[in-house]
């Protein structure tokens, strides 16, 4: 069950927006006191309430804004039992101040913004023992091991637990909590009114993520990344899935940089089934691999693992897509497919993993490979691992190729009006590829249009390191063009609501 949480400073629009969510299928909703502007109506917000409620008055030292006097707040939840809230959400330090009366079930709750405690199961057994019909502990997450701690808590408490990591890092406490035991989890109604940090909107919950019938059986996937925010891996994946009727998901995982012992040491005890890999961690992923397909060991970089009885294996799908789009486009007649690329001049823009993986993709197709870099000493490590030739950022222009790459983020969104290309270097006998795909018509694509060139975008590339993602996972083929469709819409500039 979701619990959708509402603050809003006016009786009416927080009525109004209630009504609401119990008609979209809110089965509870909390609302916070603490955000009502002028005195609190209880009667008003009670009174022919579409549905249950948990009643909320937050601290500030609990990540609240209530101001007024603690004999208030105190006084306004007791109200709010003697009204008959179906729940009263109460910290455990005044627990024992606020006596139970009539049916309204105690939440006792503990708030830590800064970590998460060591010692977890002794504040779960002190707060249980304030007559507590459910515990609710909220901490922050500094590592992906405090969410395992997490979900050990709730899965062996004895009384219904609501254990939340907050933060980005914590976001799948949030996703997976009825996984694991816990009685309900929270969402805020939209994105412009997070309660907390790392909340997740209704609408995400419910839709993209469908928490409520996340069970035991359901297969897990994620992206790892840090940030992680931006990805639309787990849209693009959770509608395939939808689509063909799997009980999966594919989770938000941030990992940061140093963490990733700590997730790799996570991976069995969440359930997890397969992970797309990205920025920071496509290298070193590699290290954890029980096995890698042989792309994967030359590239020195992966972009998918799959956990299958015991083993980790490591493919890289960009370097399959990438190649895909280019020999599909390069390809004649008179020639065999696996020679479409010979004695072809290509330029790579960039010297990170994407680049490594299409870099070393066509040297092995005996395509002539230039790469050039803003940082050259990662532009010659790359060459002399690859086996290809390096130019100076500045001197990129000055090239004869008839195969320009970008594997740089420039371009992409937020900051479109930037191209790692000029348009003066381009001509109608190159192919041009673009691997930036949010925007898709990037201006270094517009650039390429203008001058009659062949194009690449980074949809097409995306779209189809997802399916073999897709396929790897499930063994099922993809929905392509569902995929396209769902990473064109989110991606336009214009969106329609």
């Amino acid at each position: 069950m979701i619990c959708v949480s509402l603050g809003r400073s006016r009786h009416t629009r927080m009525i109004g927006e209630h009504k609401h969510l119990v008609e979209q299928g809110a089965e509870l909703v909390e609302l916070r006191l603490d955000y009502v502007g002028r005195a609190v109506n209880l009667k008003r917000l009670m009174d022919n309430r579409p549905g249950p409620v948990v009643m909320t008055v937050r601290r500030r030292q609990d990540g609240g804004r209530w101001t007024k006097s603690e004999q208030d707040r105190l006084m306004l939840l007791r109200s709010a039992i003697v009204a008959g809230a179906e729940y009263v959400d109460i910290e455990a330090d005044v627990a024992a101040q606020i006596p139970r009366y009539g049916n309204t079930k105690r939440i006792i709750s503990y708030h830590d913004f800064s970590g998460t405690p060591d010692n977890l199961e002794d504040l779960h057994a002190a707060m249980a023992e304030e007559d507590a019909d459910i515990v609710k502990i909220a901490t922050m997450a500094n590592s992906f091991a405090d969410n395992v701690r997490m979900f050990d808590l709730i899965r062996n408490a004895k009384i219904p637990t609501i254990g939340i990591c907050m933060g980005e890092i914590g976001t799948i406490t949030r996703i997976l909590a009825n996984r694991f035991g816990a009685p309900f989890t929270y969402a805020t109604y939209s994105t412009d009114k997070k309660m907390a940090p790392g909340q997740l909107n209704w609408k995400e919950m419910n839709s993209l993520y469908d928490v409520k019938n996340i069970n035991a059986d359901t297969e897990l996937f994620g992206v790892i990344a840090d940030p992680v925010a931006h990805s639309y891996s787990p849209l693009v994946h959770n509608t395939a899935f939808q689509a063909e009727e799997m009980n999966a998901r594919y989770l938000p995982l941030r990992v940061p940089q140093d963490d990733l012992h700590h997730f790799m040491d996570s991976v069995d005890k969440i359930g997890l089934r397969g992970i797309s890999i990205t920025i920071p961690h496509k290298e070193r992923a590699l290290d954890y691999c029980t096995q890698a397909e042989s792309s994967a060991n030359g590239i020195g970089a992966i972009n998918t693992m799959v956990f299958h009885e015991g083993e980790r294996l490591g493919y890289n799908t960009d370097y399959r897509a990438a190649m895909d789009c280019i020999v599909e486009l390069l390809e004649r007649k008179d020639v065999p497919r696996e020679n479409a690329l010979q004695g072809v001049t290509a330029m790579v823009l960039g010297a990170g993993g994407v680049s490594r993986a299409i870099a070393w993709g066509l040297r092995q197709r005996q395509a002539d490979v230039v790469i050039t870099s803003r940082t050259e000493e990662r532009a010659r490590l790359l060459a002399s691992e690859v086996g290809c030739r390096v130019v100076p950022w500045e001197d990129r222009h000055n090239q004869k190729v008839q195969l320009l790459i970008n594997g740089t983020p420039v371009g992409m969104h937020p900051d479109v009006d930037k191209s790692p290309f000029n348009a003066s270097g381009l001509n109608q006998f190159m192919v041009v590829f673009d691997t930036v795909y949010n925007p898709e018509n990037t201006l270094l694509v517009k650039y390429a249009k203008r001058a009659q060139c062949r194009i690449i975008t980074g949809i097409d590339m995306f779209v189809r390191q997802a399916a073999y993602q897709f396929k790897l996972f499930t063994g099922k083929d993809a929905p392509a063009m569902l995929l396209r469709k769902t990473i064109k819409q989110a991606t336009n500039p214009v969106q329609l609501h």
